[in-house]
């Protein structure tokens, strides 16, 4: 019962720091830079909503090289979640004026095939080598550079914030929010008047949040006896993704549906090139420096490479068949796939 309390609490939390604060603050770091809604939801907020994803392949690789395959495993598992479930449930908060711009979505799935496809060539012989962590850190460079140009180069309009949809943001906040708020707003500087504060001590707290949440996840499902592979594709991914999930929901919201995709999808391009390639690398250089490559248990994670590569194809599908605009119907299609993935995972390892 603790642990389920606390499970709860860390979600409730989540919820009013990017909400609040992370959402915010974000949203005028993205204005100060000049930056539209697809740009800053691939790049600011997918990097902010995905540490989670980064400190537990972090706190993983500290613990034991056997925990590498459980933190890989948690981003696996946290991408198909991203895609399947995130823009799914995204989906519900879009109207119909809310067109997605095509040039950002296929830059963004042009480059998470690439990054699956680097992970299906460095996990095959089932070893990591320093060199492999050095490439998908690399390419995550390329990406940004890709995405600050991707615009210019192909010469379309993305709206700025102040063009863009807008949601009532006078409601009243309930009586324990407020009591929250009351004691964060000690925490975190005003989004107003200090964005940039705000926006690294959002992140810092939504990573040190979601490691309770994480830990506690996996309390309630050790006493449930649910196997490992079952906790690192499933529990752990959904809890590290709550952030970029609550994320994309506030954006949505605000009628800004390619930030919500690009959020999505960019959190997966920075969870494969970083969350994994940033951990081998800390891995050699700091923790082993003798060891020459790391070996990796592929038994669980080639077939969630695999499935990577379909919802990938399933998603561009499903957005050319609607025109480029996502509904209730593509988010009830979306989620549907993600709970038959998770209804597989189970019956593999209960067989």
């Amino acid at each position: 019962m603790m642990h389920i309390v606390i499970l709860l609490a860390t979600f409730y939390i989540l919820s009013i720091i990017c909400d609040k604060y992370f959402v915010k603050s974000l949203e005028i770091l993205a204005e100060k830079l000049k930056m539209n809604s697809e740009v800053a939801g691939a790049t600011l907020m997918a990097v902010g909503s995905s540490a989670p994803e980064l400190f537990t392949s972090l706190f993983a690789v500290f613990k034991s090289v056997e925990s590498l395959s459980l933190g890989a495993g948690t981003i696996v598992g946290s991408a198909l979640f991203n895609i399947l479930v995130i823009i799914g449930i995204s989906s519900f908060y879009m109207t119909n004026k809310q067109k997605l711009s095509w040039q950002p979505v296929i830059r963004d799935m042009v480059f998470y095939s690439f990054a699956i496809g680097l992970l299906l060539f460095f996990f095959w012989d089932g070893q990591i080598f320093l060199w492999e962590g050095f490439v998908l850190v690399s390419v995550y460079g390329v990406y940004v550079f890709v995405v600050k140009n991707w615009a210019k180069w192909l010469k379309y309009e993305v709206p700025k914030f102040d063009e863009e949809f807008d949601v009532d943001e006078n409601k009243e906040d309930s009586f324990l929010t407020k009591m929250f708020c009351s004691v964060t707003d000690i925490i975190v500087p005003d989004p107003e008047k200090k964005y940039l504060t705000s926006f690294l001590v959002s992140i810092v707290i939504i990573a040190l949040t979601s490691y309770f949440m994480v830990e506690s996840a996996v309390h309630v499902a050790t006493i449930l006896n649910i196997p490992g592979a079952i906790i690192g594709l499933t529990i752990l991914a959904v809890g590290t993704s709550v952030p970029d999930l609550i994320s994309s929901i506030i954006v949505a919201k605000k009628g800004k549906a390619d930030m919500a995709v690009s959020n999505a999808v960019g959190s997966n391009v920075f969870d494969i090139f970083i969350g994994l390639g940033f951990v081998y690398v800390v891995y050699f250089l700091i923790i082993n420096p003798d060891a020459t490559s790391v070996p990796i248990d592929t038994n669980n994670l080639m077939s969630g490479v695999f499935l990577l590569f379909g919802t990938v194809v399933a998603l561009i599908l499903l957005l050319m068949m609607q025109k480029w605009k996502l509904g209730k119907y593509s988010g009830s299609l979306l989620i549907s796939m993600y709970v038959i993935y998770i209804i597989y995972n189970i019956y593999m390892v209960y067989k």
